[in-house]
């Protein structure tokens, strides 16, 4: 079982984590979702989790102790674990990154905040022999924190666990799944349910035709179509 384990100073934000796919995956133990907060961490009246920077500047950085101490309240020395930082200075997250994270054994979410964590937490997981770090971004832009970054790849990832979707074949053909020529990775090709006519839109004939050969063909050229479409935009 998947043990994902998510650190946070908003908590109640990743609660949606509990709901629909993920929710109904964690009861039937597929997977286990951890929600902490790190202000449990601090021992000063104000609860602080961050500080100015050294060599001046804007913002606040968030403190290494809480984060630390978050950090070792839900691992210890002899457990594989998978530290994932989110950061817009990460590695682009992507569909090959959450199969490689689903086959891992605890995956644990530092969702920062303000100027990020300070450094050295990074710096020191990375020491640990138990430790793999990954600094993870999900796009070339900048949210308010790392929580829905967490969100978006935890949904990426459990969706790929055996026994969550209830048809496992519905991995095969989706996008970022679908291998091209040359392994290049496809988007998905349209789909269409009934009605056959809706506001005088067709669904294409060979969809109705009953022939898998030529819908398997369609729905190849078809991903290749979008697939081009979006790289030229």
């Amino acid at each position: 079982m998947l043990r994902f384990d998510l650190i946070s100073i908003f908590p109640e934000y990743l609660q949606p984590l509990k709901l629909s796919l993920l929710g109904k995956a964690a009861d039937k133990g597929l997977l286990s979702i951890n929600i902490h907060d790190l202000r449990d961490q601090t021992t000063d009246v104000h609860h602080s989790v961050d500080d100015t920077p050294y060599g001046g500047g804007a913002g606040m950085v968030m403190l290494a102790d809480p984060w630390a101490d978050a950090i070792d309240a839900i691992t210890d020395d002899k457990s594989e674990v998978d530290l994932i930082i989110l950061t817009p200075a990460g590695k682009k997250f992507d569909q090959k990154m959450a199969a490689f994270l689903s086959s891992k054994k605890q995956l644990v979410f530092a969702c920062g905040r303000y100027e990020g964590i300070d450094a050295r937490v990074s710096d020191y997981y990375r020491a640990k022999s138990n430790f793999k770090v990954h600094e993870v971004s999900i796009g070339d832009y900048v949210l308010g924190g790392g929580e829905v970054a967490a969100m978006v790849i935890i949904e990426a990832t459990a969706r790929l666990l055996p026994g969550v979707l209830g048809n496992p074949d519905s991995l095969k053909e989706e996008s970022h799944s679908i291998s091209g020529n040359n392994d290049e990775q496809l988007v998905e090709y349209p789909n269409y349910t009934k009605p056959a006519i809706w506001r005088g839109l067709e669904v294409p004939p060979v969809l109705l035709s009953g022939n898998h050969g030529e819908i398997a063909k369609w729905r190849k050229a078809e991903a290749e179509r979008r697939t081009r479409q979006l790289n030229q935009e």
